[in-house]
């Protein structure tokens, strides 16, 4: 089996370049973005089976890329990181569809587990794309 392929999208560079690192020295093939307009382009060029999604966005929100996601019928699964306070967004979101949340800042070995069981879950949509990059 191929190593699940992870899209991280935060504004926090650091946050999303270490949380890349430490995914990819254990064994997942692990991208990361900083905006929602990157994060679109890496979803409509390639098939990841999770996204690793930061609420608090500049710009267009991370909600509002769930959704984005969602109405564009992606089959990756959606894990929310959201910070105490935002709680009920990342709710609305599972309601919507997204996986499951954590709180930031979470573990790597929370994370870990949060992404293995979300790849064991279906797809929402049985739509599929090319690699990235």
């Amino acid at each position: 089996m191929a190593s699940p392929r992870i899209l991280i999208v935060d504004d926090e560079e650091v946050f999303a370049k270490n949380t890349t690192k430490l995914l990819s020295h254990r064994g997942y093939n692990a991208f990361y973005v900083t905006n929602a307009d990157t994060a679109i382009l890496a979803l409509e060029k390639t098939d990841f089976d999770v996204v690793i999604l930061d609420l608090r966005l500049p710009g267009m929100d991370g909600l509002s890329i769930f959704k984005e996601i969602v109405k564009l019928k992606f089959t990756t699964k959606v894990l929310i990181l959201a910070i105490h306070g935002y709680v009920d967004d990342a709710l609305e979101a599972i309601k919507l569809g997204a996986y499951d949340y954590l709180l930031k800042p979470c573990g790597i070995e929370e994370l870990t587990e949060k992404i293995e069981d979300a790849c064991k879950a279906p797809p929402l949509y049985p739509v599929s794309v090319p690699a990235w990059p």
